[in-house]
């Protein structure tokens, strides 16, 4: 009698077990909302500027100095890549066109200007123009090449300059000395090659050239709009003289007593900013709208963005941005800045 092994053969339960597999709960998937995508790292304020640095242009001393200073501090804050960087830009872009509209005497303040920019299917008009020239110089790098320079003596109306031999003395003055000489330099040759041109427009061109050079020296990213947000601050003016011109010898001065004041000031803003935009980081988790990343987004380059905007870019229904919005408002992470009841802007 042959007497089997009961070893070699497998018990049939246990084969069933072993090879049929146990069941796997699926995992459930986490909502996965844009907002989850944002950077939650801490960034401190900017310093703020010192009271001996904003009393340039009001006190005795060398504006050179108080200008280094304050943008010593500056560059210092825009060398951390600040989330709100680009609404600081764009925000200074709106109060340089402002500043030029009013040098230009046209009706157009901050609040007009931001109108325009939403405004469709009509020509630019001059104080359009001045914003679109303003928000270019903010949002590409800075060069001074000739096609650049053409185009914007072309917005200003200015005869076009010799744009190959205009660029490279641009270049040549914004090489020589500090930075702020040299951008002042730059800035008076650049308004001193339209003499048959109005002087208000070719002031405007120069106040262009000095803040491209200044960017192109401190080796920014980007360029901050700054000499024009305060060139027309009466303490700059001589006593019973109109504002200077940048084709006059003390204007080299004025400007640099402009610089300290505007970078002075740009810190403020820098610090406004940095609280709002923290404050809109940390609610985005909040949100439960998947296109609410890309309207953070827009709030943190922008300076005000519209409910039509913010749809077409994220994308959503102008109903769903509107209520985005609305709850955005009520976290205290935007404000409006138009005061209507419709066609409203937000912004931080």
């Amino acid at each position: 009698m042959i007497r089997a092994d009961p070893t070699l053969v497998p018990d049939p339960t246990a084969y069933v077990a072993e090879t049929v597999a146990t069941p796997v709960r699926p995992i459930p998937r986490a909502k996965r909302t844009q907002a989850n995508l944002l950077p939650a790292r801490p960034f401190p304020p900017p310093p703020t500027a010192s009271a001996w640095a904003r009393a340039s242009g009001r006190a005795d001393g060398d504006p050179l100095f108080f200008a280094g200073a304050s943008l010593a501090l500056l560059d210092a804050h825009l060398r951390c890549d600040p989330p709100a960087a680009g609404t600081l830009r764009a925000r200074l872009a709106l109060q340089s066109a402002a500043a030029s509209a009013k040098i230009l005497r046209l009706n157009a303040d901050e609040d007009a200007l931001r109108d325009l920019r939403f405004a469709v299917g009509d020509t630019l008009g001059p104080a359009a123009k001045l914003l679109d020239l303003w928000r270019d110089l903010a949002g590409r790098p800075p060069s001074l090449d000739p096609g650049r320079i053409r185009a914007t003596a072309a917005v200003l109306d200015l005869p076009a300059p010799n744009g190959d031999a205009l660029a490279e003395t641009l270049r040549e003055q914004s090489r020589a000395g500090d930075p702020v000489s040299a951008a002042a330099k730059a800035a008076a040759f650049a308004f001193s090659a339209f003499p048959d041109a109005p002087a208000t427009e070719a002031e405007i061109l120069a106040l262009w050239a000095f803040d491209l050079a200044l960017a192109i020296r401190l080796r920014w990213p980007r360029p901050l709009p700054l000499l024009s947000t305060t060139i027309l601050d009466p303490a700059l003016r001589p006593p019973g003289r109109r504002r200077l011109r940048p084709d006059e010898p003390a204007w080299q001065i004025a400007a640099a007593g402009a610089i300290a004041l505007a970078a002075a000031s740009a810190l403020d803003l820098a610090a406004d900013l940095a609280r709002r935009a923290k404050t809109l980081i940390a609610v985005a988790p909040k949100l439960r709208a998947k296109p609410a990343a890309k309207v953070i987004d827009l709030l943190l380059v922008e300076d005000c963005v519209s409910a039509a905007e913010a749809a077409r870019q994220a994308p959503m229904t102008d109903r769903a941005a509107r209520r985005l919005f609305d709850r955005l408002g009520v976290l205290g992470a935007v404000r409006e800045f138009s005061g209507r009841p419709s066609f409203r802007l937000y912004g931080l």
